[in-house]
């Protein structure tokens, strides 16, 4: 692991998908996969392997090349963050999908749980080892929760959701202990359900999330979100879960505070994690100038300290066109550079 700076530079996990690789106009017009959704490659089945490595290359040296000091795969080989492992388990039926309504409230087709769900082996390994392979960068890695992937499901088998979510975080804790063990970094949970259905949450949720960290010894991460900014257009004012994380064996909280302009005030909450600090508006087409970003970190100064604080986007980049990617990226990095300057003055 490379000796990383003060406020180092990370994207959430995803970065947009290359135009030739993937159809984003059919990927944009739906809700994000839950069941496998291969209709969106544009490469065929036979060079799409190849095609994957050639795009995570692309997203790994966009990263290093805007100056990013925490490193992802940009999650380009996935049709949504989630599908790919939720798919992968055993005990789902995902060529006879179920119903789920999506956080917007809308039915999306999920994976059916039809018997005890299971993980048969590592899902993600290969991934990071060709992340690692490739730079010389901090890497990160990310996974689904079990808490969002019990609430993309449909449950035809346990005798409730908190029986699936206890299994799906026995899977995930299996998968963040062999990514750790093959070497990544950091590795991210991505629990954006956990903002979304706070009450369940509450009563099961943060113990799947806890069950899915126990023994685990590498660094790890849990990213809350309001949804992606292309979908979800809506934001409310502040987290409907947030405080409950304070107590969770989690290093570090991932939240968006640049479009929703977030009071972050809720850092109190949080003073013993280290904050991924979602500074870039993704709602946005417009390329924020550096001196807007650092402004947007400086507005934490006074609820944590700069040394628990990582600049990142507020989500994925999935769905923004990969100029404004990566010229949102140069200005995280120039934020950095601006703010390291003033602090070491």
């Amino acid at each position: 692991m490379t000796a990383l700076p003060l406020l180092p530079t990370s994207l959430v996990g995803s970065y947009a998908q290359p135009e030739w690789l993937i159809d984003r106009a059919r990927l944009a017009d739906r809700f994000p996969p839950r069941v496998r959704a291969k209709e969106l490659w544009r490469v065929a089945p036979d060079l799409l392997p190849e095609a994957l490595d050639d795009a995570t290359l692309v997203a790994i040296r966009a990263q290093e090349e805007a100056g990013l000091d925490i490193v992802t795969d940009g999650e380009v080989r996935r049709e949504s963050y989630s599908n790919h492992l939720a798919t992968a388990l055993d005990g789902v039926d995902v060529d006879n999908p179920g119903t789920a309504l999506d956080r917007s409230g809308h039915p999306n087709p999920v994976p059916r749980i039809t018997g005890p769900i299971r993980r048969r082996g590592p899902v993600q390994v290969d991934d990071l080892r060709f992340l690692r392979e490739h730079t010389r960068a901090t890497t990160k890695i990310t996974i689904p929760g079990p808490f969002t992937m019990s609430q993309q499901a449909q449950n035809d088998h346990y005798p409730d959701a908190e029986a699936a979510a206890m299994d799906y975080a026995a899977a995930v804790n299996a998968e963040i202990r062999d990514l750790h063990a093959a070497g990544a970094d950091v590795v991210q949970i991505d629990e954006p359900y956990m903002q979304a259905r706070p009450d369940a949450a509450r009563a099961y949720g943060l113990a799947a999330l806890n069950a899915a960290l126990e023994g685990v010894s590498g660094t790890t991460a849990v990213h809350i979100c309001f949804g992606y900014a292309a979908i979800i257009h809506e934001r409310p004012e502040g987290y409907s879960f947030l405080p409950e994380l304070a107590d969770c064996p989690v290093d570090q909280v991932s939240i968006e505070t640049a479009q929703s302009g977030l009071d972050l005030g809720v850092l109190a909450d949080l003073s013993g994690k280290t904050i991924i600090l979602g500074v870039i508006d993704l709602s946005d087409p417009e390329v924020e100038t550096a001196d807007v970003v650092a402004g947007r970190v400086r507005r934490a100064f006074g609820h944590t300290t700069p040394e628990r604080i990582v600049i990142a986007t507020d989500c994925g980049m999935k769905y923004l066109p990969r100029a404004v990617a990566d010229g949102k990226m140069r200005a995280m990095s120039g934020a950095a550079r601006i703010l390291r300057a003033e602090l070491a003055a």
